[in-house]
């Protein structure tokens, strides 16, 4: 679940105080939760008294608001405790709106190659993250190549220090980036979710005055609006297309 400040469990209690039965608005706000993937499909759910802490209500209305999702096929408990039973991608899996921004996409013959490095982000990347000048940081390069050999897509990610400190796998690489091994950080933003961090995406896409090429930059902050990396991504236009995919959440 999403971490949250004191002044965000204000909200959320006086949100939820209403007309109608409040394990139904807490079932709801779960519900909201569920579908948009800060609890991915097969993932556990906390417990009730954490879930109480989060909602700002009792224990019992936590249960009811369970017993009302159970009813309704959308969370399943076992042994090991509740967890989201929607339709989707698995927990684990790498996410849709994967990471590096557009790898998801080559084609079966595309040549690709990824590597991180603990170095200065490029010109532009630190100040977006509120890093210091010169100060290095972990850095993920994507490049990718058709057949014949012409290149499709480059990629240039960096982190943040809130990324590398929130999320231990992300800080793991940084013994080991080097800038020559294969890094697969496909699962990058499923390692954010599961360290309770709501991921907010912000892409801007702009031509490249002169050449076929469109540039691509993604900005991604978590629910205190953190920064947590910034890549700039450059494909050609004339060879190679991006795709988005968009999951809109059902009325409740």
């Amino acid at each position: 679940m999403a971490r949250t400040t004191p002044h965000q469990h204000v909200h959320i209690r006086r949100t939820l105080t209403g007309g109608e039965p409040l394990y139904r608005r807490v079932a709801a706000e779960l519900l909201g939760e569920l579908r948009t993937g800060t609890v991915p499909p097969g993932e556990r759910l906390p417990g009730e008294r954490r879930l109480a802490e989060y909602f700002g209500v009792s224990r019992e209305t936590v249960r009811q608001a369970l017993q009302l999702l159970r009813r309704e096929g959308l969370v399943a408990t076992d042994r090991r405790g509740s967890h989201a039973a929607l339709p989707g991608v698995p927990a684990g899996a790498p996410t849709a709106a994967g990471f590096p921004l557009g790898a998801r996409q080559a084609g079966r013959d595309t040549v690709a190659r990824a590597t991180v490095a603990w170095e200065v982000p490029p010109p532009g990347h630190a100040e977006h993250l509120g890093l210091a000048p010169g100060r290095p940081t972990l850095v993920h390069r994507y490049w990718s190549a058709s057949p014949g050999g012409r290149e499709q897509r480059t990629a240039v990610t960096s982190f943040s220090a809130v990324a590398l400190a929130e999320v231990e796998e992300l800080a793991r690489y940084r013994d080991r980036a080097d800038g020559t091994g294969a890094a697969e950080l496909l699962r990058c933003y499923d390692w954010m979710r599961r360290a309770g961090l709501s991921l907010h995406h912000r892409d801007t896409i702009t031509r490249i005055e002169g050449t076929p090429s469109v540039r691509v930059t993604r900005q991604v902050h978590d629910q205190h609006a953190r920064p947590l990396e910034l890549t700039d991504l450059v494909i050609d236009a004339q060879q190679d297309a991006l795709v988005y995919e968009f999951m809109v959440p059902a009325a409740v």
